[in-house]
């Protein structure tokens, strides 16, 4: 399977994820069949699919938050390799961050 990002409508240049609240790190990740993500780092949802672990806080138990770095990068999921920074639905999510209404689930 292709880790290809699809192409975004809109790039917002002024979006880096060196400057940002990184609140995709705080979206709920559903894990696909092809991810290949390590097994300590899954969690079974209420609704029996695998997404990967938040910690209490609510942040990905993948991002080490010192350094604001996934430490899955190279196996990340394909929820994530698409997420393009600075693309139409990063905007959308920083926005309603800022708003404080948070979609909760990022699916492939």
């Amino acid at each position: 399977m292709s880790h290809r990002r699809p192409p975004a409508a809109h790039i917002d240049r002024s979006v880096s994820c060196s400057n940002c609240a990184a609140v995709c790190c705080r979206l709920t990740v559903v894990l696909m069949p092809d991810d290949h993500v390590p097994a300590e780092l899954i969690e079974r949802g209420v609704q029996g699919v695998d997404m990967l672990k938040r910690g209490e806080d609510g942040w990905c138990v993948a991002v080490d938050r010192k350094h604001m770095r996934c430490t899955i990068y190279e196996q990340r999921p394909a929820a994530c390799r698409r997420f393009v920074m600075g693309g139409d639905y990063c905007c959308a999510v920083r926005e309603a961050h800022d708003r404080r209404a948070i979609p909760s689930i990022l699916v492939d």
